[in-house]
């Protein structure tokens, strides 16, 4: 039952991974539910703190992800319609068939906003670049949790490997 557990976590591993670049995959949570499978074997028991921290990051990083966007074009300058189009175009962006739609939905939502705030080009554009910027970070955030929590797997099958006699092959 624990090979199975860790091959299974393994794959929730590379599906946060991917979805930490990749939008409409739940990337952060996949990594932490790998984790948590981890927790379920008999060979890698986390402490509860350990488990509450990684899930803190994992629900803040989440949340980042998605306000991220709009947090940096309101820090930029951005008004409120340039925040509202920065959260309405990563929506769009996301469900559109566009390729990258995720990342230009929210810098053309910022922008259209801003236009339609009636603020001059060079302020929307700058409204817009802070909501790329918005999602770099959040993207970025992602694939590091990612990392980490991929080498908290690392770790924990090096452990359970170095701990379990291995059957002589020959």
């Amino acid at each position: 039952m624990d090979i199975l557990l860790f091959v299974i976590a393994g794959i929730l591993m590379v599906i946060g991974l991917v979805g930490s670049i990749v939008p409409g995959i739940p990337g952060s949570p996949c990594s932490y539910a790998g984790l948590i499978l981890l927790h379920f074997t008999e060979k890698v028991q986390y402490s509860t703190e350990f488990l509450i921290i990684t899930f803190l990051a994992c629900v803040i990083v989440f949340v980042l992800d998605f306000f991220g966007p709009a947090w940096c074009t309101k820090k930029f300058g951005g008004s409120k319609k340039g925040i509202w189009g920065s959260i309405l175009g990563l929506f769009v962006g996301i469900f559109s068939p566009i390729p990258y739609g995720f990342i230009i939905g929210p810098f053309v939502g910022a922008v259209v906003g801003e236009l339609i705030e009636g603020k001059d080009t060079g302020d929307a554009l700058r409204s817009g670049i802070g909501s790329f910027i918005g999602f770099l970070v959040s993207t970025g955030a992602k694939l590091a949790l990612g990392i980490v929590f991929l080498w908290f797997y690392i770790e924990a099958i090096y452990k359970a490997l170095a701990n379990t006699e291995l059957p002589q092959l020959w």
